[in-house]
């Protein structure tokens, strides 16, 4: 592993789904709502939106959010709650309501031996 650019601290949000293929324009859609707002967030670094195009993974969808710091993590929760919830968006009620399967986490680099 390269140590060019890499941030010691940084936390990655990995959200993978397995979404159908009828679902998969309003889930992208919604992705990229979320994504817009979160790149306005302090300690956003940077975002991908990847979707799988060939092997036999289960999940089809992959969003990656990079932090700064877990810091920035926990500030921006409460943003993201709010803005949702005065658009009236619920992700968990969306999700169920489409049949997507969700695996959702926070990782952070392997330090290198």
């Amino acid at each position: 592993m390269s140590t060019e650019n890499q941030r010691n601290g940084s936390v990655f949000r990995v959200d993978k789904f397995v979404v159908p293929a009828a679902a998969r324009d309003e889930i992208i859609g919604k992705v990229f709502m979320t994504h817009e707002l979160l790149r306005q967030q302090e300690g956003f670094v940077q975002d991908f939106l990847l979707e799988q195009v060939s092997g036999p993974g289960e999940f089809n969808i992959v969003t990656m959010v990079e932090w700064e710091s877990q810091a920035a993590v926990d500030k921006v929760v409460p943003i993201v709650k709010a803005a949702h919830e005065r658009i009236a968006f619920s992700a968990q009620e969306t999700i169920a309501r489409l049949g997507v399967k969700a695996d959702i986490a926070n990782y952070q680099r392997v330090p290198e031996l």
